[in-house]
């Protein structure tokens, strides 16, 4: 019987050194929501170099760990995670981001199509709308909007806004920001067609002019200049992007362009994505306002997506030079997978137009146009 005893201590003993007694069901669920992220990411091809460092970074968050996520403790060093997440917290990894977007980013388009910035523009109105929406619902001002950066479609501005606005929506607001990225090829074209003509869809555009190197980097200084003195609270987002633009477009700086382009935004992508992922806690993300963020969030791509097309059919009134109002849905700043439908629903109505180089002009132009909204957000709500 002693003998009998004794194993049995030992066995619970064993037990205890294990963490199976500290899952819990909630876990579980999350689980099976990680299971999903996984397969929209590496099945569906969902925005993966993002999706899938949210996931894992998620996973963690929902086992019993340790030295990933414990704040320091006297002389004892905090986890892993503790320190990483600093980059999102201290916000250094949206705008070393950014960097790495301007450093890939042409803004030749919009240069040569200065118009289509006006497009870029209206997609706005999606992130207003929702700001309003949001507030109606019952959220705080400064949570709606953070919420209503969604309709952006821009992952590291949703980010650096609402680690700024709302910390704890961090989570769902960054899951819906990039899952919504991702389904911008299924959600945008229904809307497209309902508001567009097949006379409308057909409208071939001039070919653009060739857009020279000074003009690129006059561009890329005038931007910096003029949005930090609109906006001095974009300064993060809108400093980076045009350094890396400009390092790509001053054309000698290859190493470093290439560094920004890939090594740089490639080991961030992995610390921003899992740094999120790790605030995805069963408490923080299975409740009411999750559901109601991710209604909100395709609400304001719809509104964005809408009111893109609706302006480029506005201006189309005035112009005799006609825009194909299938780019104004390129206005919110997806690059370039946004830019890629215009071009997709433009040949979908005849094989021989286009759109592609046309689209980019509001794509980029979303991009600024986001960064500008997230700066007035910082500035309204610090008041």
């Amino acid at each position: 019987m002693e003998g009998t005893a004794t194993q049995a201590s030992k066995l619970e003993q064993i037990w205890h050194l294990t963490a199976f007694g500290d899952v819990t069901w909630q876990m579980m669920v999350m689980w099976a929501i990680i299971a999903l992220l996984f397969y929209l990411a590496i099945y569906k091809k969902f925005e993966p170099l993002l999706l899938i460092p949210i996931a894992f970074g998620a996973l963690l968050a929902n086992l019993p760990t340790q030295g990933l996520v414990n704040l320091p403790h006297g002389e004892e060093a905090g986890g892993l995670y503790y320190y990483i997440s600093k980059g999102v917290e201290l916000e250094i990894f949206p705008p070393l981001i950014f960097m790495g977007v301007g450093a890939l980013t042409d803004f030749g388009p919009l240069i040569a199509n200065p118009r289509t910035l006006l497009l870029g523009a209206a997609a706005q109105f999606g992130v207003f709308a929702t700001f309003l929406g949001a507030t109606f619902i019952g959220f705080e001002p400064h949570q709606a909007a953070a919420i209503g950066i969604i309709g952006g479609a821009d992952g590291p501005t949703s980010i650096f806004l609402a680690n700024k606005l709302a910390p704890d929506l961090l989570a769902p607001i960054a899951v819906a920001a990039y899952s919504y990225m991702a389904l911008v090829p299924m959600i945008q074209p229904p809307i497209m067609r309902a508001l567009t003509s097949d006379a409308e869809r057909k409208i071939k555009m001039k070919s653009l002019r060739k857009v020279g190197r000074l003009e690129k980097l006059i561009f890329a200084g005038m931007v910096t200049i003029m949005v930090i003195l609109l906006v001095p609270a974009a300064s993060a987002l809108i400093g980076m992007l045009m350094l890396g633009n400009f390092l790509r477009e001053s054309l000698e700086a290859e190493r470093i362009t290439k560094a920004a382009q890939n090594e740089v935004v490639n080991v961030v992508t992995i610390f921003l994505g899992t740094s999120v992922g790790i605030t995805m806690t069963a408490e923080r993300f299975l409740n009411f306002d999750t559901m109601k963020i991710l209604a909100l969030g395709i609400v304001a791509f719809s509104i964005a997506t809408a009111c893109g097309v609706l302006m480029a059919k506005f201006m189309n009134m005035f112009s005799k030079n006609k825009i194909n109002p299938l780019i104004g849905s390129a206005g919110v700043s997806a690059v370039p997978m946004a830019a890629r439908v215009s071009q997709v629903e433009g040949q979908r109505a005849d094989p021989s137009n286009f759109l592609l180089m046309h689209a980019m002009g509001p794509n980029v132009a979303g991009v600024i146009g986001t960064a500008v909204v997230a700066g007035f957000f910082l500035a309204w709500f610090s008041m």
